[in-house]
């Protein structure tokens, strides 16, 4: 059964995080101050300069001692994650700083933090090796200079860099949540998107640690995984290119297909999603096209609508900066939807529909909730301990009283008990739902200002 949407938010709130108090004020004791407030006679400030030094000589010995009772510190002693890896904790992307933050969403603990250079930073995931692959630019004089592009491996239990491959410095910097980096099926090779105008793809032999070479992709854009040695890029024109690398990580072979969709008329967004070996674009108006990659050639499936007829009438249209994801294990497509006009494909949402991929059907619709306000990476909330109804205040404020922030983000956990995640470009904060139910489980703090991506890559297939 389908859901009422934002009418049935309820005013219950699950905020994360504890209110700071404000700092006590002390005044002069007594009342031996002087006439004008604030302002000691010379007679008196010499007069308390005996019981000042006390005071501080005091203060020093209890902080002495307080100090003494602390444990001593290890200079230099690195944390290392619990492994395996819980399919809970996702990445989330802060374009302001430049990071991917490690989140655990069981706890809404921030576990760490990796560095993304200059640019949106996106990750790659490996099943078969403990590392964690970014790609990222770097200026000599910090904004300027000679820039530097780099794949930087990290270690995926202590989050630490612990080898790099340069790479051409023409990759492409975006805002885009997919299609940037593709990582092999067999985990051997990297793809980086490089556009100069001109584009191609920069492989990186991820067992040699070095870099394979490079490949153009003229009229093409993009890379998705497609198989152990295979990537896949939209062409401007409708079409799909899939490149072949070798075993050195060389161009083997390209197959262009004929266009299976109209780029004038309805084009569709690249935040596209991965069941399987099919990848599901969707389109401005809301047309489903599924690509089958498990053979030598692309294989388009017969299209569907995530939209009916009522619905177009009523404008809504699917939108975000990354408005997709699908779990692997039940079938279910999530879509961020709004209403609006043509072409507000990257206006977010206000509600997600849930879809049964095996037969297209939409099975709920969710109103959803503001994921919170942070200024600088702080979140502003209050009320967590109040008594009932009060304690509900802050979500009715968020959703019902201030301005929608627009949901661009979505992303599932890949267990059996899947999360829903979502966020906004606006707020560092996330929302987070049951996956099964739609239920709103509460508000997660990331530390970031910004959201611009969110993955969960343990447990299943990365978003």
């Amino acid at each position: 059964m389908e859901g009422s949407g934002r009418a049935g938010l309820p005013l219950q709130d699950a905020a994360h995080g504890e209110v700071s108090g404000c700092p006590r004020r002390f005044g002069h004791p007594g009342n031996e101050g002087p006439e004008v407030p604030g302002l000691l006679s010379r007679a008196n400030r010499v007069r308390r300069r005996p019981d000042l030094r006390l005071a501080l000589a005091m203060t020093a010995l209890l902080c002495g001692t307080s100090h003494a009772d602390l444990p001593l510190e290890t200079i230099g002693s690195v944390e290392k994650l619990a492994a395996p890896p819980s399919p809970h904790w996702v990445f989330a992307s802060d374009a302001v700083n430049e990071r991917l933050t490690l989140i655990d969403l069981d706890t809404g603990r921030m576990l760490g933090i990796l560095d993304g250079g200059f640019g949106v930073t996106t990750g790659a995931y490996p099943k078969a090796r403990n590392e964690i692959y970014v790609a990222s630019t770097h200026y000599s004089r910090g904004s300027r200079g000679e820039r530097t592009d780099v794949v930087t491996i990290y270690d995926a239990t202590t989050l630490a860099p612990v080898d790099e491959v340069v790479i051409p410095a023409k990759r492409a910097i975006n805002p885009l949540s997919v299609g940037n980096m593709a990582l092999s099926d067999d985990d051997r090779f990297l793809a980086i998107f490089n556009m100069t105008p001109a584009t191609s793809l920069s492989i990186v032999d991820l067992e040699k640690r070095s870099f394979a070479g490079e490949i153009a992709i003229p009229g093409c854009s993009l890379a998705y995984p497609a198989g152990p040695r295979r990537f896949a890029s939209l062409c401007s024109n409708g079409a799909m290119l899939l490149t072949t690398v070798d075993e050195n990580g060389r161009e083997l072979s390209k197959i262009r297909s004929q266009p299976f969709f109209d780029p004038l008329k309805d084009p569709v967004t690249e935040k596209a999603v991965r069941y399987g070996d099919v990848w599901i674009f969707v389109s401005f108006e809301g047309w489903v096209h599924p690509v089958d990659l498990s053979g030598d050639a692309p294989v388009f499936r017969e299209r569907w609508s995530l939209m009916t007829d009522a619905d177009r009438r009523n404008r809504w249209r699917v939108g975000g900066y990354q408005h997709l994801a699908v779990h692997q294990a039940t079938g279910r497509l999530y879509a961020l939807v709004h209403q609006g006009p043509p072409d507000s494909h990257k206006q977010g949402g206000s509600e997600m529909w849930i879809y049964d991929l095996a037969d297209g059907r939409r099975e709920q619709r969710i109103g959803l909730h503001n994921p919170g306000f942070t200024y600088l990476g702080v979140p502003l909330e209050f009320g967590k301990d109040w008594i009932w109804p009060f304690n509900g205040l802050y979500g009715f404020i968020l959703d019902y009283l201030v301005p929608d922030l627009g949901i661009g983000q979505i992303a599932v956990t890949q267990d059996d008990e899947p999360i829903v995640v979502t966020g906004s470009n606006f707020t560092g904060m996330l929302a987070i739902y049951d996956g099964l139910t739609g239920e709103f489980r509460g508000r997660v703090v990331t530390g970031n200002m910004t959201t611009l991506l969110i993955q969960a890559p343990w447990g299943g297939v990365s978003q």
